[in-house]
């Protein structure tokens, strides 16, 4: 590579950047050049008019079990279509009740769509029918008691919690709440899932009004609940510069603990006939469900507070406007001008929005942000940023 014999053969624009991070290279055009906030380096980006890119949305294992799963159902339609109807129409209804929970508490940094669903099919097909497959044979090995104790919890944790794995490799797991979020949406996948097999049963067996007050209506954020301590610690970690293992492993213990003593007291009850212990464990869950409930709340409210507070560092990093600032200055003014906006501009605002609340949680984070999702995000939020102007105009 020349060098410039002066700084006039720079583009003025990207001669002296004012923080480190990744930028246009200013000797050849249609590569990214990393500037280590003193001197432009080394280190060449990827070619072409994109900055460098995160791991693909979609995963292989995601693709194959969906094709399983797929047959799997279509072979239930064929052999009892009536009760797998049934089953797969009533799985909603729990999805209905959770969703719009982890939407709101998504909303100071929203996380693409496209992620939030590979999320819930890792949850639906990818932990379901690998759990499914394991816990069947283990209970023709052993019991359905056992499998129910034993070896459901251990499993299906254990594939939910790699679900998580995938979004920090995606770099998008960067904060307790997004831990807590991707936990909600693979459970919820996960759920679903588990939901059709036990009201298709039901519905056979003559009993599914029972299983569907109780599984639908009153324990929907069960999984939610057992997997959240996979997020929390995994959120910790990222956010904190914590070994992602040690903390994987306290994490997944407290998940697998809650979800055996869940299905031990279920396994206990439906053996004794005695609804004592079913009530007593019900009547802590919901002690839980409030003590997580006042949780999460109380974290929303530090997240909103902590994004608005940085919203002068991001200005001048990141070259907000006076109407930006304005919009984003306090959480009351986000949802203000969000609501005054018709819908494409407001798709275009929440997408300023996202890539903004990303940029305030890397900044949050005890480690370095990182410059590989830092040019993403900027790319992101230029790209908002005209697509927002192309609407107003």
């Amino acid at each position: 590579m020349q060098a410039p014999e002066s700084v006039g053969d720079l583009n003025p624009e990207e001669a002296f950047p004012e923080e480190r991070g990744w930028f246009a290279d200013p000797w050849q055009a249609g590569q990214w050049r990393w500037f280590d906030g003193t001197a432009w380096s080394s280190h060449i980006g990827r070619a072409g008019d994109a900055p460098p890119r995160l791991p693909a949305v979609f995963s292989w294992p995601v693709a194959l079990s969906l094709v399983a799963t797929s047959l799997a159902i279509l072979a239930l339609l064929v052999v009892s279509p009536v009760a797998t109807a049934s089953g797969l129409l009533l799985g909603i209804v729990p999805m209905a009740i959770v969703l719009p929970v982890l939407a709101w508490l998504d909303r100071v940094e929203p996380e693409p769509i496209r992620s939030r669903v590979h999320a819930l099919l890792w949850g639906a097909v990818v932990a379901g029918f690998g759990s499914g497959v394991v816990n069947t044979v283990v209970a023709l090995l052993t019991s359905d008691a056992w499998a129910a104790i034993a070896s459901a919890p251990i499993v299906e944790e254990a594939l939910k919690g790699l679900g998580l794995f995938w979004a920090i490799r995606r770099r998008e797991l960067d904060g307790v709440m997004d831990g807590i979020v991707y936990a909600g949406w693979i459970a919820v996948g996960f759920a679903a899932a588990e939901n059709v097999l036990y009201f298709s049963s039901a519905a056979d067996g003559g009993f599914l009004l029972e299983i569907f007050v109780v599984r639908g209506l009153l324990t929907p954020f069960a999984h939610p609940l057992f997997t959240a301590w996979i997020g929390l610690a995994l959120g910790l970690a990222t956010s904190k510069g914590q070994p992602l293992a040690i903390n994987a492993a306290w994490g997944y213990g407290l998940a697998v603990a809650s979800h055996a003593a869940w299905n031990s007291t279920l396994a206990y009850t439906q053996d004794s006939g005695s609804t004592t212990v079913l009530a007593v464990a019900m009547l802590a869950f919901v002690g839980l469900f409030v003590a997580a409930a006042v949780a999460v709340v109380a974290l929303r409210r530090r997240d909103e507070s902590a994004f608005v507070r940085l919203i002068p560092v991001l200005a001048q990093r990141y070259g907000m406007s006076d109407q930006e600032v304005s919009s984003f200055a306090t959480w009351p003014r986000v949802l203000a001008t969000r609501r005054n906006l018709n819908r494409h501009r407001r798709k275009d605002f929440d997408s300023i929005h996202a890539s903004l609340a990303q940029l305030a949680e890397s900044h949050r984070r005890a480690d370095a942000i990182d410059p590989v999702l830092e040019a993403v995000l900027r790319h992101r939020l230029r790209a908002a940023r005209a697509k927002m102007s192309e609407t107003t105009v």
